[in-house]
């Protein structure tokens, strides 16, 4: 009977070897099981120095070679909703992530990364690249590149925050009327809005809050946060850090296992192409943002 978790490590003796039959012998799983598990990138090839996942079932192998196996049955069993396609520039395009879908996998898989979907979902088949990353659990726009040289490139905006961006977040409490913390005026925006730098992670962090909507019904508001930083769950603990965690937050705030999922999505870009050099603008559709309603 086979183990719902487990890691194999074998290596191919000889060419004539047949190094799958090995490897699903030695883990107790059917060939089937083991080319699904391949399929979705739970099994790696080691040639050499380099080591990668592997997808082929007619791989030839060398004698020297090592296969491995990152079998977990819930994480080969995982669903996610499916990404959406907004904007497609052609060297790169944006995307709507869904809650539950990560940007890169692990040892165990990648079945459910937008980077996978992105690979084997569109047409013609096109390579993909992550250029920045959203939380597993956050929602909205994210870009992919389609090369090497444009991830690069696009990452560098990022690096050197040369493009805007903001997130339409649903936090719990009148944000605007707190009694935990002070909203200033900006006198440039003519606006209330809140700056927290508060370290994660002992980083340097800084992000901008700006109250859009309050709803008494649900005692909830709609807020839009830029960031000046991109530590890992920065917003999420910012918001929990001044006493209006972010709805759904089951890590930072009170949110329990069967609450709604995290109300945070990236919502909008603006930068300057470094391929066509034009200024370009991305909106999410309203349908996918986040509502009080």
């Amino acid at each position: 009977m086979s183990v719902s978790k487990q890691e194999i490590h074998i290596k191919i003796d000889n060419q004539q070897q047949d190094g799958l039959k090995t490897l699903a012998d030695t883990a107790n799983l059917s060939l089937q099981t083991l080319k699904k598990c391949m399929k979705k990138g739970a099994v790696w090839l080691t040639r050499g120095k380099q080591t990668q996942r592997l997808r082929r079932s007619k791989t030839q192998y060398l004698a020297g070679d090592k296969l491995h196996l990152y079998y977990n049955e819930d994480v080969l069993n995982e669903a996610v909703p499916t990404a959406k396609l907004l904007f497609d520039e052609g060297d790169y395009s944006l995307w709507y992530k869904p809650y539950g879908m990560r940007c890169q996998g692990s040892k165990w898989s990648d079945h459910t990364t937008i980077q996978r979907f992105v690979e084997t979902q569109t047409t013609p088949n096109r390579s993909a690249y992550i250029v920045h990353r959203l939380d597993r659990a956050a929602t909205g726009l994210i870009i992919i590149a389609h090369s090497k040289k444009t991830a690069a490139a696009l990452a560098k905006l990022f690096e050197l925050r040369a493009l805007k961006k903001y997130y339409h977040v649903i936090v719990e409490g009148d944000i605007q009327n707190s009694t935990h913390i002070e909203m200033p005026f900006d006198k440039l925006t003519h606006k209330k809005q809140l700056t927290i730098d508060t370290p994660v992670e002992n980083k340097n962090a800084i992000s901008h809050i700006e109250p859009i909507k309050y709803c008494s019904t649900k005692n909830q508001s709609l807020v839009k946060v830029t960031i000046e930083t991109g530590r890992k769950h920065q917003i999420r603990i910012h918001m929990a850090s001044i006493g209006h965690p972010v709805v759904g937050d089951r890590l930072h705030g009170h949110a329990s296992s069967d609450s709604i999922n995290l109300q945070l999505t990236s919502c909008f870009f603006e930068f300057t192409c470094p391929l066509t050099h034009q200024v370009k603008q991305f909106l999410l559709p309203e349908h996918f943002r986040p509502s009080l309603k």
